[in-house]
């Protein structure tokens, strides 16, 4: 077992969004995600909670139309049904960040009827 440091192996000359998935089960996935410089998603709506943070660099996330400013160690959750993108990242250092995605749902119910 080696550590595995998620501010290494950083591409360049990126023009889409990086997204390796570091864990998976059936209820989470969390995903390490590189964007490139002054980045501009689309719109979002998942039907599942989004708990993302900021490793490297900074973001702007547009949230059900209000602007939030993100940058190193800023963390927040994206509830369900929530409309939201990407609308600016840094240049330099590239903005890294975590994003979890939460399912919803409690495998072990189904299994007692």
């Amino acid at each position: 077992m080696h550590p595995h440091n998620l501010l290494s192996d950083q591409p360049t000359h990126l023009t889409q969004e990086q997204a390796d998935t570091l864990v998976e089960n059936p209820h989470t996935k969390l995903i390490r995600i590189i964007s490139p410089p002054h980045f501009r998603s689309q719109l979002f709506l998942q039907q599942e909670d989004e708990w993302v943070m900021v490793l490297q660099g900074e973001g702007v996330l547009e949230i059900a139309g209000a602007p939030v400013q993100i940058g190193p160690g800023d963390s927040l959750l994206i509830p369900a049904g929530t409309p939201h993108r990407v609308v600016d990242t840094s240049a330099e250092p590239a903005c890294i960040w975590l994003a979890l995605h939460m399912h919803a749902g409690n495998p072990i119910a189904g299994d007692r009827e």
